[in-house]
């Protein structure tokens, strides 16, 4: 019954950072959560190649894990932007620095950063990578606005572990949260998140490789 557990996002930090002390490095967390994501788009999908799939990402891991789906989007040959909510130097983890800039190198990933970016878009896809599980406070700019392109958008929208602007311990929301179509949290469903369908859309809960060992005294 152990893999059904519902848990908090506390015990999910302290899971990752034992798993990380064991040598699983979150790098590899991280990578797992992407590539797991875009397996479910191409489940939903079947063929992405061509598909516009615009991606937000915040400064954190949660916008590591979309940095992830971005090259393994690109792998599948679709076309790929990536909206870095703030300056690459302010991005806030080794493992989302070392992933965005792996696609510095990449032409075929088209990159914007900055407080202010443009909204000129019409994708296909949208990604929701922008705020994971450590949301505390209101949305301030320039997350809000993101948030508010991506609820007005006439597309699929996807979230990465959960809708930015949900609290995933109790389903609560901030001033403004991502409406999605499909959620795919990772590890073990935190507990708040599937009190929400109506913000979750189609909700998935896909391993990423961290040993159980890693529960060992905190479940």
């Amino acid at each position: 019954m152990l893999q059904f557990m519902e848990i908090s996002v506390e015990q999910m930090y302290n899971i990752e950072n034992k798993g990380h002390e064991m040598g699983f490095l979150k790098k590899f967390m991280m990578e797992n959560a992407g590539a797991a994501s875009v397996r479910r788009l191409i489940t939903k999908f079947e063929n992405i190649e061509s598909k516009k799939i615009l991606i937000f990402v915040g400064m954190g891991n949660n916008g590591g894990d979309g940095l992830v789906m971005a090259r393994h989007l690109a792998g599948y040959g679709s076309d790929v932007t990536v909206v870095l909510l703030g300056e690459p130097e302010k991005i806030k983890t080794e493992e989302s620095t070392w992933n965005w800039t792996l696609l510095e190198k990449m032409p075929s990933v088209k990159l914007i950063s900055g407080s202010n970016p443009s909204y000129d878009f019409n994708p296909d896809i949208i990604i929701d990578a922008i705020l994971g599980t450590g949301i505390k406070n209101d949305i301030r700019e320039p997350y809000a606005s993101a948030i508010k392109f991506i609820n007005e958008s006439d597309c699929f929208k996807f979230s990465v572990d959960v809708p930015s602007g949900m609290n995933p311990d109790t389903g609560e929301i901030a001033n403004s949260c991502v409406k999605s179509n499909m959620t795919v949290t990772f590890h073990k469903m935190k507990r708040g998140i599937p009190t929400r369908k109506d913000l979750t859309g189609e909700l998935f809960d896909e391993k990423i490789g961290i040993p159980p060992e890693a529960e060992i005294g905190i479940l």
